[in-house]
């Protein structure tokens, strides 16, 4: 997954930002955060102050059911870190969940945004969890702990705030991958279930790629 962001470039002669700068390249592997709010009006002026603090790119800003708001950003490790701590100060008492990802596996966000190519579906690992914020660093512990190919990852709407991953691969690789992800979730406290189906129907694997 690669990125870039364009920053405004220096103050013209006038004052107002002159020209975009050049690209930010993020790399093969970014950093990624997490903020989740309880306020939608304090997540949607947190966004605002996390992308004016850094060269961050914006890849998701929403409201989410059940009436929160989420922010992911994506960028250079210290950028990120900067943008995040940002949104926390905007965010105050409305700020649920945070999370920082210094080396976020490629498919992530491409997972979150539905735009990884059809695999073949082998063994199916599912990951449920509480949280945005802990479904991604579930996702994230999964596609490192073994070979295994993220097929989709959704994030709170129509879930009542909670997000699931979905995954394939051999056997063994898919109950490893889960059981890594999962103990990432658990960790925070976020997991609600896991399950792993070794051979799937037909009519479930034409299902499990939306």
């Amino acid at each position: 997954m690669s990125g870039s962001s364009f920053p405004s470039g220096p103050p013209g002669p006038s004052g107002p930002p002159g020209p975009p700068g050049p690209p930010v390249a993020y790399g093969p592997e970014p950093a990624l955060a997490v903020l989740e709010l309880t306020s939608i009006a304090r997540g949607v002026a947190a966004a605002d102050a996390m992308v004016k603090k850094a060269a961050v790119r914006l890849v998701e800003s929403r409201p989410v059911s059940p009436g929160k708001y989420i922010v992911v950003l994506a960028g250079l490790e210290a950028d990120v870190q900067e943008a995040l701590q940002a949104g926390v100060e905007v965010a105050g008492v409305a700020a649920l969940d945070r999370m920082l990802l210094a080396n976020a596996h490629p498919d992530l966000l491409p997972a979150v945004a539905g735009a990884l190519d059809a695999a073949p579906i082998d063994a199916v690992g599912v990951i449920e969890c509480f949280s945005v914020a802990a479904t991604l660093s579930a996702a994230d512990a999964a596609a490192k702990a073994a070979d295994v190919r993220l097929l989709e990852i959704r994030l709170a709407n129509g879930l009542g705030g909670k997000g699931f991953l979905t995954l394939t691969g051999a056997q063994d690789a898919v109950e490893a991958a889960v059981a890594a992800g999962g103990a990432a979730a658990a960790e925070r406290g976020m997991l609600a279930d896991t399950v792993v189906i070794p051979a799937p129907h037909q009519d479930l694997k034409r299902k499990l790629q939306w």
